[in-house]
């Protein structure tokens, strides 16, 4: 069978077997070489010989029978170098390592010590919930009471305590006298330097009352309640009440009570039908019932009002170190106890709340640990007046004297004995 002819007239003929489609090319075909995108690249590199592969990683082959992925260009050595992998370890592209993870930075702290640090955290979470709740429950209770005159205000900050002797009270005896007495009353003033002073004003005290004239001090709330018990002393001290606080002596026994006990010294042996005391010389831990008879009783004592108004100054200061202490701070039922008692048998002004309250505690305290509780200068303790019977006499020059280095915190404070 002679050979095709060419499709050219006069080209050459194919030989025998010759596959090409009549009509096609017979050139061959350039060789294939990969594109230089700059001429500083280096050359065109030889392929890697395929390695063994896992059948479902292997790459689609092409028609020419090798595979159709590129070669990598950090893997393809020069014409002319030996076809070794650039990284001795990776023979195979499996075995390249994949991408690092991020690791968590382990802390330097020691494991024991992160976990004391969690439960402190956790403790004080709860007690900072535990008294925050606990004071919002005891503010609830506080009895308020449109107390304060408006006066300009001076510097620092100025508290005024009354025990309110309520005769229709469970712990105070019926003597025949009707409605409520301040048997109590104690000046606290926090000075603008620092200096914190407890001043008791003894009941006796003959002043002016705004609209009545002269009487003893404690006529003031039988006349016009917290108001114009207020006013008065304002008038008498020259310092504007920023918050008062009544104390129902009724509730005296139960705060007690709710702390345990106080302590109180006496320098004598006592036995007061009227008061209630009982106690002989020396310092003891007595409760509510006894405590609340040493505040009020008064006709034993020879100095009357002045030897009460030390006793006074002594229970707030045995009260404050009781409440304080670990025993009843770290007690979570005397806690709620103490708060109920406390916050049941107070009355305070319009905006005197439990934290004011918790910090004229502290400021009584801190008077006390300074040695500044002080008296008012008498005139005359036994002045006869025509128609209260026996009043404390004062100088009007002294007694403003008095207050205003009280007001600015230059009081002298007596000498510790």
């Amino acid at each position: 069978m002679p050979p095709p002819r060419s499709p050219r007239p006069g080209g050459p003929r194919r030989p025998h077997g010759h596959r090409a489609r009549a009509g096609g090319s017979a050139r061959p075909l350039p060789r294939r070489s990969a594109p230089r995108s700059s001429a500083s690249e280096p050359a065109p590199t030889r392929p890697l010989p395929r390695a063994e592969q896992h059948p479902s990683a292997q790459s689609p082959r092409s028609p020419y029978g090798e595979s159709a992925q590129p070669a990598h260009p950090q893997w393809d050595p020069p014409y002319g170098e030996s076809a070794q992998p650039a990284h001795p370890q990776w023979d195979h592209p499996e075995q390249a390592p994949a991408p690092a993870r991020s690791r968590r930075r382990r802390s330097r702290v020691p494991r024991p010590l992160r976990l004391g640090a969690t439960l402190l955290a956790l403790v004080l979470v709860l007690v900072l919930g535990w008294g925050a709740g606990l004071g919002l429950w005891a503010d609830s209770r506080i009895e308020h009471v449109e107390a304060l005159s408006g006066a300009e205000n001076t510097p620092g900050t100025t508290y005024l305590i009354a025990g309110s002797d309520r005769r229709d009270g469970e712990s105070v005896a019926d003597d025949g006298t009707a409605g409520a007495r301040t048997d109590t009353i104690m000046l606290l003033h926090k000075a603008p330097g620092g200096n914190s002073y407890l001043i008791s004003l003894p009941r006796d005290t003959l002043v002016d009352i705004p609209g009545h004239g002269g009487y003893k001090l404690n006529a003031a709330y039988a006349f016009g309640g917290a108001p114009l018990l207020v006013e008065t002393v304002e008038q008498f001290t020259g310092l504007t009440i920023d918050h008062y606080v009544e104390v129902g002596f009724d509730g005296v026994a139960q705060v007690v009570d709710a702390v345990g006990h106080v302590n109180l010294c006496i320098d004598r042996d006592v036995d007061d039908e009227r008061s209630g005391l009982v106690m002989t010389e020396g310092c003891h831990d007595v409760g509510g019932e006894q405590a609340l008879a040493f505040v009020r009783a008064r006709y034993f004592d020879p100095t009357a009002d002045i030897g009460r108004q030390q006793r006074q100054q002594q229970f707030v200061g045995a009260l404050m170190d009781r409440a304080t202490s670990p025993a009843v701070l770290l007690n979570p039922v005397n806690q709620v106890q103490m708060a109920g008692a406390g916050s049941e048998a107070l009355t305070t002004s319009e905006g005197t709340g439990i934290v004011d309250v918790g910090r004229m505690a502290l400021t009584a305290r801190s008077a006390m640990n300074s040695g500044g509780t002080l008296s008012i200068p008498v005139e005359n303790p036994e002045y006869q007046t025509k128609h209260s019977g026996v009043a404390i006499l004062t100088d009007d020059a002294e007694i403003a004297a008095f207050f205003e280095a009280v007001a600015d915190g230059s009081a002298e404070v007596p000498a510790a004995e």
